[in-house]
């Protein structure tokens, strides 16, 4: 049996972008089990633009599950625009999962927005000004969360959802410089500690849209710019080869955008 997830990330939503995705998401009930959203579903993250993603991803006959991302956070209204994604049944996550009955298995979905911090070899450090400290706990701690999460579900088939890269494969195309600013290594351990199938982030919009942790999960950066489709979707089963992502597909977007 098969298990068929939907993803995208950073849709970027306000009132002028409303509509456009919702003709592909309409195609969704009877070709896949859920949609995940990566993170960055609005551009400044006010409850109105909160409201225009739940007119486009409310009501869709399948779970919705998302994380948030920085655009998300800007207008410190994160419990306004979680309340107004809850309000139509999507579901958020941070630090915490869910798991789906499906027709293919039970799904488990662990999700947090993660945070920046580099990679291994050139990456911050928990040393010197409470600063650059306060900034690296931040980003242990996310991680943490994120790897108790994956580790409590009990499913048959395991994604780890971010909005942040766990790897730096899926960065490339991004200026080196901003790597520590685009994802962190303490994602991948997290997703290598459990026996998680498949990671997806968004985040990195002229990124690359396949990586692999080094225990060698499958990543895959859903960003809306790297993927340029309204979502694109993975088959996931034990028949698989270690959760071997097959199927990519999705369908188009009314205007696409850069």
């Amino acid at each position: 049996m098969v298990i068929r997830i939907a993803a995208v990330g950073d849709v970027h939503l306000d009132e002028d972008v409303v509509g456009r995705f919702r003709p592909a998401l309409e195609e969704l009930p009877g070709s896949v089990d859920a949609l995940l959203l990566a993170g960055d579903l609005t551009r400044h993250g006010t409850e109105a633009e909160a409201r225009c993603v739940a007119r486009e991803f409310g009501g869709l006959g399948v779970p919705v599950i998302a994380v948030l991302g920085n655009h998300d956070h800007q207008c410190d209204q994160v419990p306004e625009v979680i309340g107004a994604l809850q309000e139509v049944g999507i579901v958020v996550l941070e630090g915490d999962g869910v798991v789906l009955d499906c027709p293919g298995g039970r799904l488990g979905i662990a999700g947090v927005k993660g945070f920046g911090g580099g990679f291994a070899g050139r990456c911050a450090s928990d040393f010197g000004e409470p600063e650059m400290k306060a900034f690296v706990r931040t980003t242990t701690e996310s991680a943490d969360r994120l790897g108790e999460a994956l580790r409590s579900l009990e499913c048959d088939v395991l994604v780890a959802l971010s909005h942040y890269s766990p790897v730096p494969d899926t960065l490339a195309g991004e200026p080196l410089e901003i790597y520590p600013f685009l994802g962190c290594y303490q994602l991948g351990q997290a997703i290598d500690s459990a026996p998680t199938a498949l990671a997806l982030h968004g985040h990195a919009h002229h990124g690359t849209e396949r990586g692999t942790t080094p225990g060698g999960v499958r990543v895959r950066n859903v960003a809306h710019p790297v993927i340029k489709q309204a979502y694109s979707v993975f088959h996931l089963g034990d028949h698989l080869d270690q959760g071997e992502v097959s199927g990519v597909g999705a369908g188009g977007i009314q205007q696409p955008w850069s």
